[in-house]
């Protein structure tokens, strides 16, 4: 029992209480934290009695933070993060989630499973939901922990509350209908897409690093950037618009074609895609340890941050690489850059 005139509030509280402030509603805070609706209420309500403050306005239509709530989350989250820490410490990390944003890019997932067999007592989830712009902010909200992609077209915002570390120079590719005038060759020049349009997730809010990294590869080329689709969520929905569409994916070697498509990777020059892996700023984790060890080592022996002669990066990710320099020195020739930054 505390001793009079202290107040004890459990963990659980906590987290009830940010996870509403995080929502701003009962019901998906609830499912959030996989607890019945009215045990949460309680939990909060009894938080509140603890602290002597009232910490949402409620009505039939909305939950707002009062002042007192508002001043509360900072220090909620301070704590939280001090107990997870702790926990990692003593080797009972919780569940670490990792977001591989799909099934078919193989950087993520090579280096999730390797670190499962360094780390066997760990528990690594991996699921496929996003790309790295909807998963940062999702790592920011504390609702994932790790993803990957291309750090450099993050928001800054974003950006200031993340922490990175480059995986990989990822050779690009496209994927072409099989009837498609290209889809005879080996590999396809840049120049032989001039006149195309090529889907490169136009519109997708939760991609927009990867459309930039197209704009800034089809400047000046003669390229065509595909307007917004219907977002597809699952393979057979994604197989399903491209094909209506028909036009060209920009896509990433070893990305497993679908259905009457192949992939061809892109030469003349070889546009590199910069796959990192983020987490949240401050993580301490045994789970994050281990994705580190294996994508340091996965690197090392499959070359995976050497770059082809004349291999084109945009100007801004070869800036903030710099910044990394442990990461990238002596890893080739210095790469084509392009002009825009």
């Amino acid at each position: 029992m505390p001793a009079p005139g202290q107040t004890h509030i459990e963990p659980r509280l906590l987290r009830a209480f940010l996870a509403v402030a995080e929502e701003l509603h009962f019901t998906r805070a609830a499912a959030r934290l996989y607890v019945a609706q009215q045990a949460l209420s309680r939990d909060v309500r009894r938080l509140e009695r603890e602290l002597g403050a009232e910490l949402f306005v409620r009505t039939t239509r909305q939950v707002t933070l009062t002042a007192d709530g508002e001043r509360l989350v900072p220090f909620a989250r301070r704590v939280l993060q001090a107990q997870d820490d702790l926990v990692a410490a003593f080797g009972r990390a919780r569940p670490l989630l990792v977001d591989l944003n799909s099934p078919n890019l193989d950087t993520g997932r090579r280096v999730l499973h390797r670190a499962r067999e360094l780390a066997p007592e760990l528990e690594l989830m991996a699921r496929y939901e996003s790309g790295l712009t909807g998963a940062a902010a999702e790592i920011v909200a504390g609702r994932l922990d790790a993803s990957f992609g291309r750090y450099a077209g993050l928001d800054p915002v974003l950006r200031g509350q993340l922490e990175q570390r480059l995986v990989r120079y990822e050779p690009m590719a496209v994927v072409l209908p099989e009837g498609h005038r290209l889809a005879g060759l080996a590999e396809v020049p840049l120049d032989a897409l001039a006149g195309e349009t090529v889907y490169a997730g136009a519109g997708n809010p939760r991609t927009p690093e990867w459309t930039d990294l197209a704009e800034r590869l089809f400047e000046g080329r003669g390229i065509r950037l595909a307007p917004p689709a219907p977002l597809a969520v699952g393979e057979e929905e994604f197989r399903r618009i491209t094909t209506k569409v028909g036009n060209p994916v920009l896509a990433v070697v070893g990305f497993q074609a679908m259905t009457g498509t192949v992939s061809r990777p892109l030469i003349d020059p070889v546009p590199l895609s910069p796959v990192s892996l983020v987490w949240r700023k401050g993580l301490v984790h045994p789970g994050l340890d281990a994705l580190r060890r294996s994508a340091t080592e996965i690197a090392g022996v499959e070359g995976w941050l050497q770059r082809p002669s004349g291999g084109w990066i945009p100007a801004i990710d070869m800036n903030m690489a710099s910044v990394h320099k442990s990461h990238i020195a002596n890893t080739g020739p210095a790469p084509a850059l392009d002009s825009s930054t």
